[in-house]
């Protein structure tokens, strides 16, 4: 099935993997990182295409259908819809499909968030859980969140690190990179490996570019 094939590669291959810019940092859960992913004109296009639009960041309401302000997450955000005429976009899509061995259509839109001082992301998990109303409804949208991809656009000056409590790793933001990680297992059970967060911003402000990679076509 195509949604093995990544899973496969990294699998099998490990640290092995052709890529010399994608190195494996932890296998529970399985972290990589991606070095100058994003050139500095992409992530300065996609910082300006969402700066006009941003709102405040929600979270999936678990006990209802739908999403809610949450204090745990207090960035802005936009979600990049329907920009297929924008050809920085279309490569920048095109690039996380093919290192993902995954359909275009399995992905969520892009979504660009800032940080401001002092705003975080506290520790999280980015897979639905299946047994509350708002994660069952969320998942009838394609299913699982199998993937994470974090984008970094513009890095702060302090602070803004990416957290993955359980393994104890910091990943310090830089223009360009980008992080993967998998919230399922080859299998495709939840990983609880997978709690990550976004510290909070000490000095400057962060910019990233998420892309959550689903089990089927995303609708």
């Amino acid at each position: 099935m195509i949604k093995r094939c990544w899973f496969f590669i990294l699998w099998i291959a490990g640290s092995l993997y052709a890529d010399p810019t994608l190195m494996q940092i932890s296998e529970y859960p399985r972290i990589f990182m991606i070095s100058k992913f994003l050139s500095d004109e992409e992530c300065e296009h996609m910082i300006q295409v969402a700066r006009p639009h941003l709102i405040a960041s929600k979270v999936v309401d678990e006990n209802h259908k739908g999403e809610a302000v949450d204090h745990r997450r207090t960035s802005r955000g936009f979600f990049v819809h329907n920009q297929w005429n924008d050809p920085i976009i279309i490569g920048i899509e095109k690039r996380i499909a093919a290192i993902l061995c995954m359909p275009r259509e399995n992905g969520e839109d892009l979504h660009v968030l800032h940080y401001g001082m002092g705003e975080e992301y506290q520790p999280h998990y980015d897979y639905f859980n299946a047994a509350t109303p708002g994660g069952s409804e969320c998942m009838r949208r394609g299913g699982q969140r199998i993937a994470s991809l974090i984008m970094y656009l513009h890095a702060p000056d302090a602070g803004g690190e990416t957290i993955f409590p359980r393994p104890n790793i910091l990943i310090t933001p830089r223009k360009g990179d980008a992080v993967l990680f998998y919230n399922c297992t080859p299998n495709g059970i939840v990983d609880p490996h997978s709690l990550h967060g976004g510290a909070p911003v000490k000095a400057g402000e962060k910019w990233i570019m998420t892309k959550w990679i689903r089990e089927r076509a995303f609708q």
